[in-house]
């Protein structure tokens, strides 16, 4: 009888064994079976891209990334924080498989990356400490600063090939140059202005207090009424990259659909600012 349980009891064992080695290598394999994703990104385009009082990386982009990837346990993902022009030639390289930064759309970059379906929708706008401001031509002759990697600083660049007569004179900017920076200039007049998107100016305005200043919407007359406003996320242009876009923008629909993304929004952009539907299919 005791000899019995003993071979019982050794059988079991071994059996329990092999269950703990089995799980151990399944959970394993699993893991090995993810696809790791780097997600670049500056932290430093509030309120879409930051660091907290407690040195967190967080924002909108950011949240929402974290929400999407929560239901794609097929990815492995870490998040890198980068120079902005940093970012587009690291996608290139292969270093970075997405990019999270408020990133708009353009068409020499949609040659080159792949775009989530749309974020979040702002107006194009302008930052003055005087004057009314309607169009970029009634911003010729004045000056500004801008991030040469931005896509603001290629609108301006494209106004001005098309209309010499009438320049925006722009100076450039490093990637260190804060938004703050940029509107301390604007109030000192050393610019006249900051051409933005009004989500962020309204955030950088509130949070900074410079009652001063105002901002006004602006028409860009790009002739591109999908794209303008919007903001996406960015990814390689290649196999990896397509599906890494299809996935993404399958979790974006349904929390589009469920309000995730407008709780999201009205969190960290102070408003339901998530497009419509018809942008997600």
């Amino acid at each position: 009888m005791r000899t019995s349980l003993k071979v019982t009891f050794a059988a079991l064992s071994l059996i329990a064994a092999g269950t703990l080695v089995a799980c151990s290598s399944g959970s394993k394999d699993s893991s090995d079976k993810a696809t790791s994703v780097v997600i670049a990104t500056d932290g430093a385009t509030k309120p879409f891209t930051y660091s907290d009082s407690q040195g967190n990386l967080t924002g909108y982009d950011i949240e929402v990334a974290r929400a999407v990837f929560k239901k794609l346990p097929q990815y492995k993902v870490k998040f890198q924080v980068t120079d902005f022009s940093g970012i587009s030639p690291g996608i290139d390289s292969g270093r970075y498989q997405m990019g999270a930064n408020d990133f708009g759309w353009e068409k020499t970059r949609a040659e080159k990356y792949y775009f989530s379906s749309p974020l979040s929708k702002s107006n194009n706008a302008v930052l003055v400490k005087s004057g009314t401001y309607k169009t970029l031509a009634d911003l010729a002759g004045k000056s500004t600063i801008g991030n040469p990697a931005s896509n603001y600083t290629k609108s301006i660049q494209d106004w001005n090939k098309a209309n010499p007569d009438k320049e925006i004179k722009i100076s450039y900017s490093a990637d260190s140059t804060s938004i703050n920076t940029r509107f301390t200039q604007v109030e000192s007049g050393k610019i006249d202005f900051m051409l933005y998107d009004k989500i962020s100016l309204e955030s950088a305005v509130k949070e900074q207090g410079f009652d001063n200043l105002k901002i006004e919407d602006i028409s860009m007359d790009t002739g591109d009424a999908e794209h303008d406003g919007y903001e996406y996320f960015l990814f390689g242009k290649d196999s990896q990259g397509k599906k890494l876009q299809k996935d993404v923008n399958g979790v974006l629909a349904k929390m589009q659909a469920d309000g995730s993304l407008a709780k999201i929004s009205k969190k960290y952009l102070g408003g339901d600012f998530v497009p419509k539907a018809e942008m997600f299919k």
